[in-house]
């Protein structure tokens, strides 16, 4: 056994902080951690230690916000609100709009089924939210999702993405599980026309049988109308979402690359989201459904035929020097991704003649990224000149002319369109391993880039929102489920 590093973590049961260890044994790395009531508990942290050193070389610190909403009293993750210990600003923020939703998934941690209660903010609730998210400082929070629960179950959806629009959010993409898109063009149109500019479609893959046990129902046939529908209503950005649990669904990684590849003038994206392990469940059972980032990573190189490798893949951070370095030439700041280096790995592709090529075949990723980190330097220290002239030798380090023009325009706008017109020449394939109280590390969870907004005025990182306070902030803020229906005059079976 090495030890890596020490941190803190959460007993799984009573969820107090606990002092915990990183180590590697055996080429994985892993997380211990022992609660005086509850014992031991031991977990993978990252299947392999390799890659971890690798993505590790890729951290970059935030410095959190200049006006975080809470104090720090009773120490992280419990103070989350941001806290001043909160050491990046927000890069997406999300914003449930309800918990009552047209499925019953059981693998779902957000719905008023499981809660017992709705918890659905007014408009004006969903204002306040906007409007705090867009104070941050210094980085107003430029990119929003809509979620839930389901949020099409919202008859006022469209007004909530005008809204957003109008209060400065630049991107605004609703998760959805694609029920209400399949019933209608017209609905699609109308969240196109609303402003919307991303469908974030749950998408766990190709069969019905993946269906039926991820979601209890096949909804296979839903999701390829759900898709036809958004192509026929004109919208070029869709999501695929993949929750990924071993043994059901990670055999078809390659099989949903393929078919973006096919829908390629839709899909924008493929985000992979291992699952994540609550409730009591003893190691042996964890153990059989676990699977980290560098196990997806492992399954595309495999089920690709080495079209997309390992080392092709790169941590969340990776891209802040160019954030940096832009930001330092135009005398602006930009959202930086100073998200954790093992939250997240993701790569560019391109279709090529129908065929996969990822980015790392047209540039040399790390050298471009050490030139940008140059660059940043020169700006910053007033040497706007020497910066430029880097900026201009960061190209050398890409050789297909076609994305040379497109890069070339990110870094000369720094523009949210130019941005948009490089992802609509290609698809991003990423993997976000959220935490479970199992591999909780707190070290991660203050650089969380991706933040919940709630009514009370407070910004929580994702991780600690659904693994702590989820429940009681609902449980505030919401309505039983009998005084809803009598409120609303309308049946349970609407709603959850």
């Amino acid at each position: 056994m090495k030890i890596i590093k020490e941190t803190e973590s959460l007993c799984p049961e009573c969820l107090k902080v606990l002092k915990a260890t990183i180590f590697e044994e055996g080429g994985k790395v892993y997380i211990k951690k022992e609660c005086p009531q509850h014992g031991f508990f031991q977990e993978v942290y990252w299947s392999d230690y390799e890659q971890y050193l690798r993505a590790e070389k890729f951290r970059y610190d935030g410095e959190g916000l200049k006006n975080p909403r809470t104090k720090t009293v009773n120490g992280c993750p419990y103070d989350c609100g941001i806290c001043p210990q909160h050491k990046s600003h927000t890069a997406l923020a999300i914003i449930d709009v309800t918990n009552r939703c047209n499925l019953k998934c059981p693998v779902c941690f957000a719905n008023a089924a499981a809660a017992g209660y709705v918890y659905e903010p007014t408009k004006e609730e969903v204002r306040g939210m906007l409007e705090n998210l867009r104070k941050n400082d210094p980085v107003p929070a430029t990119a929003l999702q809509f979620s839930g629960g389901e949020p099409t179950v919202r008859n006022d959806l469209f007004e909530l993405i005008r809204m957003a629009k109008e209060l400065g959010f630049r991107h605004v993409e609703v998760n959805t599980n694609g029920l209400r898109l399949a019933q209608s063009v017209d609905y699609c149109k109308g969240l196109k026309e609303a402003g919307m500019s991303t469908v974030y479609l749950q998408f766990d893959g190709l069969t019905s049988d993946v269906y039926k046990f991820i979601r209890g129902i096949d909804l296979l046939d839903i999701k390829m109308k759900a898709i036809e529908n958004c192509r026929k209503a004109g919208i070029d950005s869709v999501v695929l979402v993949v929750t990924l649990i071993k043994g059901v669904n990670d055999v078809q990684l390659g099989d949903i690359i393929r078919f973006a590849v096919q829908n390629f003038d839709v899909v924008r994206c493929i985000n992979v989201q291992p699952v994540s392990l609550c409730g009591r469940l003893p190691q042996t059972e964890r153990e059989k459904m676990r699977i980290t980032i560098p196990d997806f990573m492992r399954l595309v190189q495999e089920q690709t035929s080495g079209k997309i490798k390992m080392s092709d893949f790169y941590p969340v951070p990776t891209v802040v020097p160019v954030s940096k370095a832009i930001g330092a030439l135009k005398d602006k700041r930009y959202v930086e991704f100073t998200a954790h280096p093992h939250c997240g790995m993701a790569t560019y592709i391109f279709v090529e003649n129908g065929k996969i090529v990822p980015i790392t075949r047209y540039g040399n990723v790390d050298n471009f990224i050490k030139t940008m980190q140059k660059v940043y330097e020169d700006a910053s220290k007033g040497s706007k000149n020497k910066a430029k002239l880097r900026l201009v030798g960061a190209l050398r380090h890409i050789k297909f002319s076609f994305l040379r023009k497109h890069v070339w325009g990110v870094l000369k706008e720094g523009s949210y369109e130019a941005l948009g017109n490089l992802q609509r020449k290609s698809i991003l394939l990423s993997a976000m391993h959220f935490m479970d109280p199992y591999n909780f590390d707190l070290e991660r969870v203050q650089r969380c880039v991706i933040h919940y907004a709630i009514p009370d005025g407070r910004i929580i990182p994702f991780c600690t929102m659904n693994s702590i306070h989820r429940p009681e902030i609902e449980k505030k803020l919401g309505t039983s489920i009998k005084e809803w229906q009598n409120k609303h005059k309308v049946e349970i079976s609407q709603y959850a």
